[in-house]
């Protein structure tokens, strides 16, 4: 097999870490290409569930002896704890490994030094290759953990004209059928889904990932969080089906904020201490506009239907703005047509102090 360059390897890696997307938490996506010394790839390996191997474990058992004197190309620094599994840096240490390439460092207190104990080993360390991408395919848990509380996606779904229903409230289905699959797709890649407790009364949701056509369950289901101030949830709303845990998060126990409502601030952090790392944001329009007028809103996903009502509710309720100055501002990320629909992508621009 032909050698490889440092910089290919490390793209296979980051390739490698997406594999485990949605299965980790709260763990992080890793993805490891071993090397050895003439440049040839001997193992490759990705995080593939908490608890399970991580992904230089998964590498050096496939590169064997062969991974004496070569490089481990990985996209998160190794880990220098014990915790479910041992730490990674002493795996690559025992395994001979001269050179350890490294994406990002690791945020984590817990599980960082990785590159300081293998260097005191006397592997080399090097630190930022393909840095960029590889914080972008691990964003959510990144995110994570240098702030304290989940990534926020918000996801809605409306007409052309930004509505989300029709005038008489019908909205069975504003998009495709090839759309609603997408969401259950990207409902499968968070720890939590929220919605209102408005949306729980009016539309009874699963809020559960279906990931086949047949409506077939997802393996994993991320967490069910029902934001309701004063406690509304019917005994009977399918979110209490037992398809997944659901937690309904009320004032009274999280706390609340200056208008009586869930403070959502607090909310989030509780959910980080429960182990989210990313978070889906679903309906309705009036908790949308307090999580964006908070700022705590870190990516949008919009589903846009070729249709116009004219009237009805709008997907966008209050988000403090008052004047065009005061606009939210996105930055489009792409654009992907999803059976009919378009699905558009875009992160808010932070604003100057």
């Amino acid at each position: 097999m032909a050698s490889v360059s440092v910089d290919e390897a490390m793209r296979r890696a980051i390739d490698l870490a997406a594999r485990g997307l949605g299965t980790t938490s709260p763990n992080p996506v890793v993805g490891c290409v071993l090397l050895d010394a003439d440049g040839e790839v001997v193992g490759e390996g990705f995080h593939a569930y908490a608890g399970g191997p991580h992904a230089e474990i998964v590498a050096l058992a496939q590169a064997g002896t062969r991974a004496r004197g070569g490089t481990a190309v990985v996209t998160l620094e190794p880990c220098d704890h014990t915790g479910r599994t041992g730490p990674c840096s002493h795996a690559l240490i025992a395994a001979g490994v001269s050179r350890v390439v490294i994406a990002v460092p690791d945020p984590n207190p817990v599980a960082s030094g990785g590159a300081a104990t293998l260097r005191a080993a006397g592997v080399q360390v090097a630190l930022g290759v393909r840095a960029q991408e590889a914080e972008v395919g691990n964003v959510a848990w990144l995110t994570s953990m240098r702030r304290g509380w989940p990534y926020l996606i918000w996801k809605y779904a409306a007409t052309l004209d930004g509505r989300s229903a029709a005038a008489d409230g019908t909205s069975m289905w504003i998009t495709s059928e090839a759309a609603r699959i997408d969401v259950h797709a990207l409902r499968g890649t968070v720890d939590a889904v929220l919605a209102g407790v408005g949306t729980v009364l009016a539309d009874d949701p699963r809020l559960t990932a279906r990931n086949l056509r047949d409506g077939t369950m997802a393996i994993r289901q991320p967490l069910r969080v029902v934001v309701d101030s004063s406690g509304r949830t019917p005994a009977d709303a399918r979110v209490r089906d037992g398809a997944a845990r659901t937690w309904v998060a009320t004032a009274a126990e999280v706390g609340a904020g200056p208008d009586g409502r869930v403070d959502l601030a607090a909310l989030l952090a509780e959910l980080h201490h429960r182990g989210v790392r990313a978070a889906l944001l679903e309906g309705g329009p009036t908790l949308a506009g307090a999580f964006l007028a908070a700022g705590l809103v870190d990516k949008i996903v919009g589903y846009v239907a070729p249709k116009l009502l004219g009237a009805g509710p709008t997907a966008l309720l209050d988000a403090g703005v008052t004047t065009i100055a005061d606009a939210i501002d996105l930055e489009i990320t792409d654009v992907t047509r999803v059976g009919p629909d378009l699905r558009i992508t875009a992160l808010p621009r932070k604003r100057e102090a």
